[in-house]
C-alpha cells in the first residue's frame, strides 16, 4: 500500500528536495518528521527487533525496484521507478540510492541496527520509497567514505556531500551539507575524506582530463592534468584514492598525486574496486580503442604503496564487463567471466585461485544498460544474477559454493545490497 501524497519541504535548496511525511508548509528549516522508527527516520510500519542483522538485496528493472530478503530473496517490496534506474548503497547500511528521473531517490530497505554501547539492537520494517530525493539533472556517481555519502550530478557537475547518517531523515540539519560545483559539468566523480579534503574530477562534456584535491574551504591544493577520460574511483588502505585513467591511474595520498602508467599505450581502467584494509585496487583492463565491445581479458592490480600495475590473465580466455567485478572481505579479488564462472583473484600474488561454475556462459551486451549478469559483493558473500533466466545466486566467497539461489518475478538489471546494520 502506497502512502498518500507527501508535503514538498524544501530545505538547502541548492541540493536536496525532502518529502516529508508530516504536515506543514514550505519553510527555511524542515519541520521534523511526525512518525517514525525510533531513529529519526521515517517509516510506514512498526518497527519489530530481530535477533540479528538483516540484509537486503536491491534489483532494478524495467518499471521499478525490488527489494529482497538477501538469506531467501524473498520479495519484500516491489516499488516504481520510470526509466533506466541505477542503484547504489547509500552509505548508512540501511538505505539504497536509486538513481531516476529527478535525482538521487532514498529508499528504506528496511533493515537497520541501533548500537547501543557494546552491543546493538536490530529491527525490521517494510521497505519503502522515503519520498526524500536529492536534485539532479543526471545523477551520476554515489561515494561512500568515512562516514560521508557523497553525490555528483553529471547534468551540472554540483556535488553534494553528507554525513551518511542523515541519508534517510525526513530533514538533513541546517550545516550538515557540504556542496560544490565543478566548473564545468561533466560525468565525474568526488570523494570526501575524512581529513575534509575533496578528491574531485576535471572535464567538460567534451572531454575528462584529470582531478583536483581541494582542502575542507574547497580551495585547490593538489592538480593533475595527466589523466584522459578520467573515470571511475575507489579507496584503498590509509584512505588513498585511485581514479581511472584511459592509461592508468590516478593515485591520490594526502595531497600527493602520482600517475601510474598502463602498459598498454591504450589501457584504460574505468572502474575499480578497494577496500579499506588493503593498499591493493582491483581495476578492469581494455586496451583496444576501437573495439564496440572490448572483450578483455585481464583485470588489473593496482599497488598503491608501490604506485606500480600488473595484469592478471582470466582462465581460458574469459571476458568480462565492469559489473562482474567486486571484493572479498578479506581482500580478495572477484570477477564474474563470460564463461559463467566466478573467479578468485589472490590481490597479493596476482593470481587466480579457484573458478567456481555460478550461471551458465553469457556475452556481453554492446548496449550496456541491457540486462546482463551482474556481481555484488558483501559480508563475505558475493550475489549474482542471472537475468537470461530471472534468477540470483549467493556465493561464499571464500568456499565457493553457491548456498542460495532463487527465481525473480523480474528480469533484474543493477544489483546492490545493504547489511542492515551501522557499518561506519
Amino acid at each position: 500500500m502506497r502512502r498518500s501524497p507527501l508535503l514538498v519541504l524544501t530545505a538547502l535548496p541548492l541540493s536536496l528536495t525532502l518529502l516529508a511525511a508530516c504536515g506543514g508548509s514550505s519553510a527555511e528549516t524542515p519541520a521534523a518528521p511526525t512518525a517514525t522508527s525510533g531513529d529519526g527516520h521515517s517509516a510506514r510500519t512498526a518497527a519489530t527487533e530481530v535477533g540479528a542483522a538483516k540484509a537486503r538485496v536491491a534489483v532494478t528493472y524495467d518499471g521499478g525496484v525490488q527489494v529482497l530478503d538477501a538469506a531467501t530473496f524473498e520479495v519484500l517490496a516491489d516499488l516504481p521507478f520510470d526509466g533506466f534506474t541505477r542503484l547504489n548503497p547509500a552509505g548508512d547500511g540501511r538505505h539504497v540510492m536509486v538513481s531516476a528521473a529527478g535525482g538521487f531517490h532514498v529508499v528504506d530497505a528496511g533493515a537497520w541496527s541501533e548500537p547501543h554501547g557494546d552491543h546493538s539492537h536490530y529491527y525490521t520494517g517494510e521497505p519503502h520509497d522515503t519520498g526524500v530525493v536529492h536534485e539532479a539533472d543526471k545523477p551520476g556517481h554515489v561515494v561512500r567514505h568515512a562516514g560521508r555519502t557523497t553525490l555528483f550530478d553529471d547534468g551540472t557537475g554540483h556535488i553534494v556531500s553528507f554525513g551518511s547518517e542523515h541519508v534517510g531523515h525526513d530533514a538533513v540539519q541546517e550545516g550538515e551539507v557540504r556542496e560544490y560545483t565543478t566548473p564545468s559539468a561533466h560525468h565525474g566523480v568526488a570523494v570526501e575524506r575524512s581529513d575534509g579534503t575533496l578528491v574531485v574530477t576535471e572535464g567538460t562534456e567534451e572531454a575528462r582530463t584529470g582531478i583536483r584535491v581541494l582542502d575542507a574551504d574547497n580551495a585547490e591544493i593538489a592538480a593533475n592534468d595527466q589523466c584522459p577520460n578520467t573515470h571511475g574511483e575507489t579507496v584503498a588502505a590509509d584512505e588513498t584514492v585511485v581514479i581511472g585513467c584511459s592509461d592508468g591511474v590516478l593515485v591520490v595520498e594526502g595531497d600527493q598525486i602520482t600517475k601510474v602508467q598502463s602498459p598498454d599505450a591504450y589501457g584504460r581502467i574505468g572502474n575499480q574496486w578497494g577496500t579499506d584494509e588493503s593498499p591493493i585496487v582491483l581495476g578492469d583492463y581494455k586496451s583496444n580503442p576501437d573495439a564496440e565491445i572490448d572483450l578483455t581479458t585481464r583485470v588489473s592490480l593496482i599497488d598503491t604503496t608501490t604506485a606500480t600495475l600488473r595484469l592478471v590473465e582470466l582462465p581460458g580466455g574469459t571476458s568480462y564487463w565492469y559489473r562482474s567485478l567486486g571484493r572479498g572481505e578479506n581482500g580478495e579479488g572477484v570477477v564474474l567471466g563470460t564463461d559463467g564462472q566466478l573467479h578468485l583473484v589472490d590481490t597479493a600474488a596476482g593470481t587466480v585461485t579457484r573458478s567456481t561454475p555460478v550461471v551458465d556462459p553469457w556475452e556481453v551486451q554492446e548496449d550496456w544498460q541491457a540486462p546482463q549478469p551482474q556481481v555484488f559483493t558483501l559480508d563475505g558473500t558475493a550475489y549474482v544474477t542471472e537475468p537470461a533466466t530471472k534468477e540470483i545466486h549467493a556465493v561464499d566467497i571464500e568456499t565457493g559454493e553457491v548456498y542460495a539461489s532463487g527465481t525473480l518475478t523480474v528480469t533484474p538489471n543493477e544489483l546492490t545490497a545493504v547489511p542492515g546494520e551501522v557499518t561506519e
